[in-house]
């Protein structure tokens, strides 16, 4: 049996939502907007274009940034501005959070059973708050205990696991990390976490050797011994 696990942690692109939802919808919206964001920068904004000017001296910030999207980089400052541009969206009805029928159902399972809740994406945390508090489930936000993006540090280091583990106050191996990349998932191995890759079909998911996989949040609930739906 494996140990009780105290913690979920969930990455959500491929994992909790469609990578087409991210890339073919998130993406392109904030790509539309961001010139006339850096024109006119609340404080917030502000403070990341000067991060990204620092970052990428000697380029117009607009250009460093759409390269950094095209290359699908998760550079700090970009997560911000684009989430910045996606909140504007979720509130104007524009945008909503797109998850995987399985996902709700087993993360309203997990809290009502006593199962801290947390996310870990490269995407902002502020752009993480607004997926789950404007998806297509409802309001989901409030499920959630800890929120962690790249600030906590990069996703395929065992550091930033272990760094989660300590803000968490859990042992390692009482945290489940739920991931489609192999990658991710070595490096939360790594710092001593509990793993399983998520292998959506519309997703062509590379399977990823020496973890758990599973098709979806339902399976996941039945290999770890969580309930599936309240």
């Amino acid at each position: 049996m494996p140990a009780r696990i105290d913690w979920v942690l969930t990455d959500i692109e491929g994992t909790t939502t469609p990578i087409a939802f991210v890339h073919a919808v998130l993406f392109p919206f904030a790509r539309a907007r961001l010139a006339a964001l850096l024109d006119s920068p609340s404080a917030e904004a502000a403070a990341a274009i000067a991060e990204v000017a620092r970052l990428a001296p000697g380029l117009p910030p607009l250009a460093a940034l759409l390269g950094w999207m095209d290359a699908d980089a998760k550079i700090t400052p970009l997560k911000t501005l684009q989430g910045i541009v996606w909140d504007q969206g979720y509130r104007s009805g524009e945008l909503r959070g797109q998850l995987y029928d399985d996902v709700a159902p087993a993360l309203r399972a997990w809290n009502a059973a006593g199962v801290g809740l947390a996310v870990y994406s490269s995407g902002s945390v502020a752009a993480q708050r607004l997926i789950f508090g404007h998806s297509t489930a409802g309001d989901l936000a409030g499920l959630f205990g800890a929120w962690f993006d790249t600030t906590t540090g990069t996703k395929r280091d065992p550091a930033s696991y272990a760094a989660i583990a300590a803000r968490l106050g859990a042992a390692p191996g009482r945290i489940l990390f739920l991931s489609d990349m192999g990658g991710e998932l070595d490096a939360a191995a790594a710092a001593g976490l509990a793993t399983c890759q998520l292998l959506r079909a519309t997703d062509g998911t590379t399977v990823a050797p020496g973890h758990q996989g599973a098709a979806d949040f339902t399976a996941v609930a039945t290999l770890f011994g969580l309930p599936a739906s309240v």
